[in-house]
């Protein structure tokens, strides 16, 4: 108890928190009783205290075994600037970096070591590990080490039979936030962790909204999402290396500050990439799945896939780098159909075994149902993990928010379940839709299926309508793939229910996709932010690791006066206040003394209010109608005049009228909407026939007139 009582000292002491986070009292516990353990704790729930509380409370060195070089220096760099003493030992060194840190280990120096889980393969590093006290040993990331985990590595589960050369073995704890049951007892198994020190809090991320979006124009929404919250950190996630410089390039040619990481770039351009996006130099990374895991960057607002991921587990992991300061947060999945096929060619062309090539390939749909399901989309990730959740709804994500009315298909379900059925339960969702709606296909004729009952019972809906309804029911468990190679659909028993008349089916309206509305930041934490960059720039050292945004945002909301009331604000300890306490705090007495002090959204001005009620957008778009002319708008809003232009065309998408004379300049005969090439072609298309080659204002303006847009 007394071991457990120093643990809250150093909670508040050195990481600034009053209280544990959910499951961190339960494993410290487990850990300084001395048993295995597991934690199982979402993205951003505070997992590495599990292991560094009780490192500073017990004798020896903690190894925290860690996948990842960019993981051991976020980790080590946080430590070190808590006056913490920890370093790691990777390939990154030299050998003559790595015998001085070896040195320093025997010599007892250090309270926490990083190391890649290879270097248990090097004598020298064991016969020094044998000869040191060690407190405990961490595997961080844990699913590395199960065969059914989503990133299984071989050289992590082979440590556990090299772990038992170590004389007095220490108490093992293992972390992840990404496990399926299957996961969790593999973990178990191979770490002798029991399931009563287990410790399970669920994966739900109650500030993150999900959000699906289909049938888009994925770049248009990438370059008008980015462009309204310019000063925001956010991740692009693209599915393969060209997909990701193009991204890039199409922001860096707009003046953006992006930057882009793949396997195809040097290690030194990747390390520079990370470097700038750590430190806010770059507030967009756009990236193949190689960049991010254990990235400890807390003020990441946005996470975007511009494609379907392979799995739900690198999915949530990697949408779960969004708002690990505890802040609102969105994840957009841009879907399309064809991602699926880019996956399944990927999984196809693997050097996986077959038993493993079908197992990605159910991991692939589940990740597609996700896609296609009408169900909360937080019910739906935590249901894959194993969480009952049957009741919950978020309320935050585009399921939940969809104004959509749900439609009773139930008669339409019925004849898709039926002709599944007669069908023989061989054949995919194409198909099966070609022959409800009756088509001459050659396919469908040689198979003779145009002699089914069911062949042409929705002759009035389109083949796309017929299998988005497909998948639905796939998505929420009245058909499943029966071979996941071939994609051949089978009825599960919930569909006999259906078929009797005994349950109904609902189905939402495709309702136009809604984009989040951005809450803007007041002058106040812009002016801390500010501070914040100064010192991470001269201290060499992330901006979060100064303090989170969080922190920031309740500087913001409770102006602190006093040591006492700094003390009081979330993520500020003892060691904090000592190191920047003062400063912040004169910064807001400077700044309280010219302006006044904030009092919410009360003396914040027009705009600002305005920011916070409507999309950044319409917020534009109101200004443009008060008269005022675009350099103003700019000026007022700290926004470039060409973030305003694209602005209001988001506005005329949106329904809302535009005098179009306003965008023309008669000195160079050219719209506006020209700089915009991708803007410009859809824009145009309805005019396509009354268009010349040659676009000329007068014939522009004439078009335009005719066809009733001016």
């Amino acid at each position: 108890m007394k071991l457990f009582s120093n643990a809250r000292r150093i909670l508040q002491q050195y990481f600034g928190f009053s209280t544990f986070r959910p499951g961190q009292e339960a494993m410290i516990k487990h850990v300084l009783n001395g048993q295995n353990a597991l934690a199982l704790m979402p993205t951003g729930g505070g997992k590495s205290l599990c292991y560094q509380i009780p490192g500073l409370i017990m004798d020896g060195t903690a190894l925290i075994i860690s996948p990842l070089i960019s993981l051991m220096k976020d980790q080590v760099d946080a430590l070190n600037a808590l006056e913490i003493s920890a370093t790691y030992i990777n390939s990154s060194l030299s050998h003559a970096e790595q015998r001085e840190r070896l040195d320093n280990l025997q010599a007892g120096l250090y309270r926490f070591l990083y190391i890649a889980p290879e270097r248990f393969e090097s004598r020298e590093f064991m016969d020094v590990i044998r000869s040191i006290p060690l407190s405990l040993i961490a595997f961080d990331e844990a699913h590395c080490i199960s065969q059914w985990g989503h990133d299984f590595r071989p050289s992590y589960r082979s440590i556990t039979s090299t772990l038992q050369q170590i004389p007095n073995l220490p108490v093992t704890i293992a972390l992840t936030a990404t496990a399926t049951d299957a996961v969790i007892r593999d973990i178990q198994q191979i770490l002798s962790i029991t399931p009563e020190d287990t410790v399970n809090t669920g994966f739900a991320r109650e500030n993150l909204h999900f959000q699906v979006l289909k049938g888009i124009d994925k770049t248009d929404f990438i370059l008008q999402y980015i462009q309204s919250h310019e000063k925001e950190s956010g991740i692009i996630y693209c599915p393969t290396r060209k997909v990701t410089d193009r991204i890039y390039q199409l922001l860096d040619e707009r003046g953006l500050k992006a930057a882009r990481y793949h396997a195809g770039m040097s290690e030194v351009a990747r390390q520079q990439a990370q470097s700038d996006f750590i430190q806010d130099e770059a507030t967009i990374m756009v990236a193949t799945n190689a960049f991010g895991m254990g990235i400890d960057k807390s003020n990441v607002r946005y996470v975007i896939h511009y494609a379907l991921p392979m799995n739900l587990e690198s999915y949530y992991q990697e949408a779960g780098r969004a708002g690990r300061d505890g802040e609102p947060s969105q994840c957009y999945l841009l879907f399309a159909a064809q991602d699926i096929q880019l996956q399944r060619f990927l999984i196809e062309r693997s050097f996986m075994d077959e038993q493993n090539k079908e197992r990605e390939y159910e991991k692939l749909q589940a990740m597609a149902n996700y896609g296609h399901t009408d169900r909360c989309l937080q019910q739906y990730i935590l249901a894959y993990f194993g969480e009952d959740v049957e009741e919950l709804r978020c309320g935050r994500c585009s399921n939940c928010n969809d104004e959509g009315e749900k439609e009773d298909r139930t008669r339409e379900a019925q004849m898709i379940l039926s002709c599944v059925k007669r069908m023989g339960e061989r054949y995919g969702a194409t198909i099966t839709a070609q022959v409800l709606k009756g088509s001459k296909n050659k396919r469908v004729l040689e198979l003779g299926f145009d002699r089914l009952s069911t062949y042409n019972l929705l002759p009035h809906y389109t083949e796309k309508t017929i299998v988005n309804w497909i998948h639905y029911l796939l998505a929420d468990g009245y058909l499943y793939i029966q071979d996941p190679k071939y994609l051949n659909l089978a009825l599960t028993p919930k569909a006999n229910d259906v078929l009797k008349g005994e349950a109904l089916v609902w189905i939402r309206q495709q309702a136009e996709e809604s984009q989040a509305t951005r809450e803007f930041d007041d002058e106040l934490f812009d002016h801390l932010r500010a501070l914040r960059k100064q010192i991470a720039d001269e201290q060499l050292l992330p901006p979060y690791l100064i303090f989170s945004d969080a922190t920031l945002r309740d500087m913001c909301r409770f102006i602190p006066e006093t040591t006492q009331q700094m003390l009081g604000i979330k993520g500020v300890g003892e060691k904090k206040l000592e190191q920047y306490g003062n400063t912040f705090m004169k910064a807001i007495e400077t700044y309280v003394a010219k302006y006044g002090k904030p009092n919410r959204a009360e003396t914040r001005s027009a705009t600002r209010i305005k920011d916070r009620e409507n999309p950044s957008h319409l917020v534009t778009y109101q200004l443009f109608e008060e008269g005022r002319s675009l350099e103003e708008i700019a000026a007022e809003r700290e926004l470039t005049e060409q973030t305003i232009e694209n602005h209001l065309f988001q506005a005329y998408r949106d329904g809302h009228p535009l005098d179009w004379s306003l965008f023309f300049t008669e000195d160079t005969e050219q719209l506006i909407l020209q700089k915009h090439s991708e803007l410009t072609e859809k824009r145009l298309r309805p005019l396509k026939e009354a268009l010349p080659d040659e676009l000329d204002y007068t014939t522009i303006k004439a078009a335009l007139v005719k066809n009733g847009h001016m």
